[in-house]
């Protein structure tokens, strides 16, 4: 199995998940829940749980790491690939972000360049179980790059948007993307003045 390497300092690791649901942990009837992908997309396309158990799927182990400062090592994680379902859809060109929903309304917005790597995924399986109500059940992405906020639980809604638009954490402060290897914790770190630079040098 791929293990996925990320860079993590100030990170420590510890044995369990901490458990946080901002907004309360959601009711979910398995068999009405769907997974969307929506807003700029030529197709609009929704997926029941069983149809996502179907797909082709992506297995590897990589760490979880928290903003707050603590990960957990060599996690499992498998899912079908977050990059094919949004392909699937058709994306427009002047789709720059995605911003991830979940059931019990929390949102939080990656760049779509990282929602389309490779090594994204929709994780349904995590150890080689499905996941844990308390850990997002039924779906959540997971990027390795970025912090653990980002990996939205209890996901219903992939939408494609044009701008940045802060989702629940960033309205409080929370940095734009949220790199682990570059400790993207809080706004005003390195995003924008980076392309504000790369921009300039074009």
């Amino acid at each position: 199995m791929d293990r996925i390497t990320v860079e993590n300092p100030g990170q420590r690791y510890i044995s369990n998940f901490i458990i946080y649901d901002a907004l309360g942990e959601p009711e979910i009837d398995i068999n009405k829940w769907r997974l969307c992908i929506d807003g700029l997309v030529r197709s609009k396309k929704c997926y029941s749980f069983d149809e996502l158990e179907k797909m082709p799927h992506i297995k590897y182990t990589a760490d979880f790491n928290c903003v707050t400062k603590w990960s957990i090592k060599d996690v499992v994680w498998e899912g079908p690939s977050l990059s094919h379902l949004i392909m699937d859809s058709i994306p427009d060109q002047k789709a720059k972000w995605v911003m991830f929903w979940s059931a019990d309304g929390y949102s939080t917005p990656v760049p779509i360049e990282y929602a389309l790597s490779e090594r994204s995924l929709i994780a349904i399986r995590m150890n080689g179980s499905y996941l844990k109500k308390e850990n997002g059940y039924p779906a959540r992405p997971f990027i390795p790059d970025l912090y653990g906020w980002k990996s939205a639980k209890w996901l219903i809604l992939i939408e494609l948007i044009e701008d940045y638009r802060d989702g629940y954490w960033e309205q409080y402060g929370y940095h734009e993307v949220g790199r682990v290897e570059a400790e993207e914790r809080f706004k005003g770190f390195s995003w924008k003045s980076m392309r504000r630079n790369s921009r300039r040098s074009e």
